[in-house]
């Protein structure tokens, strides 16, 4: 299990990547989180862990560029929960449906992978074999002489 990364947060709001000894941006921080890589924001003045802030900006980032994810409903009752006897709950039943839905995902793309059973070239070339098969079909029919394929092996 590989370890833990760090990123540094400094007082000049810049991020710190310390394994790969550059600055970085949201975006990076997206990649890091699309890779699946395991990290840590830790702001350098105090060494608090604030990688859930880190995150609610990526977030916020990228709900302001269209396509919505996060309705203004959906936000609301998230805001409405805080302070509320339900608060403990929320977060981890929100979680559990996260979980759901991404499992549910990865189950679906396996099933899709498993019907089309090849690459998309190996899909190109079945879908060529069986066009080559039916136009040797049509034609024989119309032309009442030899399928197109064995009139190329002849010529």
């Amino acid at each position: 299990m590989s370890e833990t990364r760090v990123i540094k947060k400094y007082p000049n709001r810049r991020l710190y990547d310390t394994e790969e000894s550059r600055y970085i941006t949201l975006s990076d921080i997206r990649k890091l989180v699309n890779d699946q890589v395991e990290f840590a924001v830790i702001e350098k003045k105090t060494g608090n862990d604030i990688t859930c802030q880190i995150l609610l900006q990526v977030i916020t980032e990228q709900e302001t560029h269209g396509n919505t994810v996060l309705n203004r409903n959906f936000l609301s009752q998230i805001i409405n929960s805080y302070g509320s006897n339900v608060q403990g709950m929320v977060g981890g039943y929100l979680e559990q449906s996260m979980n759901m839905f991404m499992q549910q995902r990865k189950q679906m793309r396996e099933r899709i992978k498993n019907v089309l059973d090849m690459d998309p070239t190996g899909i190109a070339s079945k879908n060529y074999t069986r066009w080559l098969a039916l136009q040797d079909e049509v034609i024989s029919k119309f032309s009442k002489d030899k399928p197109v394929k064995e009139k190329q092996e002849e010529e």
